[in-house]
């Protein structure tokens, strides 16, 4: 896994981790890598500093030394705090339909399929062709845990 500093075409800046740099490239030519503030599809790698493990190996092996929380196992800002929040209750009151996202917002819009909270997957092209149809649909600012397991 590598964490990348990205920012989009409105200059919001974020970060977010990639099985690798070529699964970013890949992602982001595919058009699913968007802004988390304002969904833009343009997004770039920002420059980054690296990160450098403070922790000496003498550390490592006292016990008594105390272990440091990891960024990623505590939201840092009220900001990640409020996104935490967001997901749980999507991943609580919602239910999870996958790849079959489209197919599912047309069903439930046409009454083949009962109306409920839904969340799933789907490209930025496929959105959008359900906005022009006048279903209403809202881009997550994150991967559903399912697609990241």
């Amino acid at each position: 896994m590598i964490q990348f500093s990205l920012k989009c075409d409105h200059d919001h800046r974020f970060d977010s981790w990639f099985k690798s740099a070529s699964a970013f490239d890949a992602l982001a030519q595919a058009g699913h890598v968007q802004c988390v503030v304002c969904g833009s599809g343009k997004v770039t790698k920002a420059i980054m500093a690296p990160r450098v493990s403070t922790t000496s190996s003498a550390d490592k092996n006292d016990p008594a030394a105390k272990p440091q929380v990891s960024a990623l196992t505590k939201p840092r800002t009220e900001f990640e705090k409020a996104l935490t929040a967001l997901r749980k209750e999507i991943e609580t009151n919602s239910d999870y339909v996958g790849t079959n996202f489209v197919k599912e917002a047309r069903a439930m819009n046409s009454g083949d399929s009962p109306e409920r909270a839904i969340y799933g997957e789907a490209r930025l092209d496929q959105a959008r062709s359900l906005m022009e149809e006048g279903i209403k649909v809202i881009p997550l600012p994150f991967l559903p845990k399912q697609s990241t397991q």
